[in-house]
Formats: C-alpha cells, structure tokens, sequence
C-alpha cells in the first residue's frame, strides 16, 4: 500500500510511518492525535482516498492519503460502509505499528462522512458503532474533519481533473451534487 504526502512526495507504508513517527519525535513533549479517515469520488468508478493525519494538537500536522478504485458503488449507504471498512483496516494496521514502536498510548481517532443532516443520517449509527466496536473512537460531522475536510481535498483535486480531461462524472461523498452527506 502506497501513500502521497504533499511534503515527501510518494511512501510505501513502511517510509509513511517512518515520516510520522520522525514528525512525533520533532517536538516529543507535545500531544498528538492520530486521525484517518475516508472519502469516495464517484465517476465511472468509485475512488476512494484514505487520508491519515498526524495532528500535532494546537499546532498544526501532517497529512498522508492512499488513492484506491473500485468499482462503481452507487448506493450511498454502500460507499459510506465502505469508507468506513477502509478507514479501520488502514486504522488497525497503523495501530499495530504504533504499539511495535512505543506508542500505544496515541489517541486513534476515525473521521467518518457522516453528519446528523442530509442522507447519512440513516446510517450514523450504524457505522459509528463499528468503528467503536473495533475500539477506535468515531468522529462525525461536523468535526469530522480527516474525512470531510483532508480526504475530500483530495477527491476533490481527482474531480478538477476529471472535468478538465472532459469526463465530469465526479462526484465525492460530502460535496455539492448528488452525493451530498
């Protein structure tokens, strides 16, 4: 599994979590979160992007995202259990090198595309309870913000340049259209 950071360009897992850790160790006297989290463009197929976060708290952070396709899931309720199965596998084996490095203690949070407004408020307990259920804490909107915020960013750039190649068929979960969360 590859990631992008903006900062060190292309990672396989093993450099990405490398980066995090040398980021922690930076300033080791200051708290930090670990945040993932999942959003999908939907075009001819579903891309989903998974972002984890490094949050430095009260000072920023660092951010890495993996792009995967899939085929064309159209049910909302599919894409957003989904979202979330990628965010806890991606989640858990972050968590498992975290505890191999000395830091158990790092707050693991999932950032989920869900909100109490629109669509997916049918499914908000459904997918909060499987991430608690795998113990991790769930966030949703509107502080949801690994997901809504930082993937969608990079869905978002996967949207520009559909339309610029003519295609326009993105849509991401939790932007104006149709997939709107």
């Amino acid at each position: 599994m590859d990631f992008v950071s903006p900062t060190h360009g292309r990672l396989t897992f093993e450099r990405m979590f490398r980066q995090l850790v040398a980021y922690m160790q930076e300033q080791p006297a200051e708290r930090y979160n670990l945040i993932i989290g999942t959003d999908s463009l939907l075009g001819d197929d579903t891309c989903f992007v998974t972002a984890i976060i490094i949050h430095r708290v009260g000072h920023g952070g660092r951010y890495f995202y993996h792009k995967f396709r899939n085929r064309k899931i159209e049910s909302l309720r599919h894409r957003i259990l989904f979202e979330t199965s990628l965010s806890l596998e991606t989640a858990s084996l972050v968590s498992a090198q975290l505890v191999k490095n000395g830091y158990r203690e790092l707050p693991v949070e999932i950032h989920l595309d869900v909100g109490d407004r629109g669509e997916t408020k049918r499914i908000i307990r459904e997918v909060v309870g499987m991430v608690q259920g795998s113990g991790f804490a769930a966030i949703t909107k509107p502080d949801a913000y690994g997901a809504s915020k930082v993937a969608d960013r990079e869905t978002g750039k996967l949207r520009v340049a559909e339309r610029a190649r003519g295609t326009g068929k993105g849509d991401s979960v939790g932007s104006k259209g149709a997939g709107r969360a």
